[in-house]
């Protein structure tokens, strides 16, 4: 089973976490399984870019981004090579070491 290595965030994972979930789950579905709380507006249907991520190791290992995907993160803050919408992005059987990028674009949260 993979292993995510996640980097520290400073709401969502202060101290970085390890979590390990099956291959063929998204990368956001195994962060929420392990109460890592990432925002996903959209219900992880695509349609938002809310949980973009940064896949600092392993990004060739994941499933190829289809045009939806390279479309919508086109709108993401802090976009850079390596970033996939993480629930979009399917694990394979290689490790990964995800950052979550600090900033988001999930208006629904500025008052918060």
């Amino acid at each position: 089973m993979p292993v995510i290595k996640i980097l520290p965030h400073p709401e969502y994972c202060p101290q970085g976490a390890e979590v390990s979930a099956p291959a063929g789950t998204s990368i956001c579905e195994a962060l929420l399984d392990h109460h890592i709380n990432i925002e996903h507006a959209c219900d992880m249907s695509c349609a938002c870019t809310t949980c973009h991520v940064i896949v600092r190791e392993g990004f060739s290992s994941l499933n190829e981004l289809d045009e939806n995907e390279e479309d919508l993160l086109d709108r993401a803050w802090g976009l850079e090579p390596q970033s996939r919408l993480s629930c979009q992005a399917i694990l394979a059987q290689k490790d990964l070491v995800v950052e979550i990028p600090k900033y988001s674009i999930n208006h629904a949260k500025e008052n918060h």
